[in-house]
Order: structure tokens, then C-alpha cells, then sequence
């Protein structure tokens, strides 16, 4: 299998997991901080983005370890 390839699935992979987290997110996470935060956080579109960069920063995290840096 081609490197490139290898990197597509594993890309691919790591959108599906996101996904999962992210619709168990919506479910179960967002009402409770909801529930949990103050009124003027409890806006959807501040809830969505702190959800969304916890997401980016895992995925990156993850990339960056799993890539490494090369062996010269």
C-alpha cells in the first residue's frame, strides 16, 4: 500500500472518530455544560466552538504524534 494511501485512510479513520465524538458531544456533553455554565455561555455557537477546538486540538495532537518527525 502507498504511503499516500496509508495517510488517506488513516485521515479518513480519524473523520469518523470525530464525528462519533462529536454527535455523543451534541448528545450528552453540550446540555450538561448547558446546564452547568452561566446563561451567556449557555449560547450554542459558544458551546460548538469550545467543542470544536477541543476536537482540533486532540486530532492535531494525535497527527503529530503519530507522524513524528523523520529520522535523518
Amino acid at each position: 500500500m502507498g504511503e499516500r494511501l496509508k495517510i488517506f485512510v488513516f485521515v479518513a479513520i480519524l473523520g469518523f472518530v470525530a464525528g462519533i465524538v462529536a454527535d455523543l458531544s451534541a448528545t450528552y456533553v453540550i446540555p450538561a455544560l448547558a446546564d452547568v455554565l452561566p446563561a451567556f455561555l449557555s449560547a450554542r455557537y459558544m458551546l460548538s466552538g469550545f467543542a470544536g477546538a477541543c476536537l482540533t486540538l486532540v486530532l492535531v495532537s494525535i497527527w503529530a504524534y503519530v507522524t513524528g518527525t523523520p529520522e535523518r
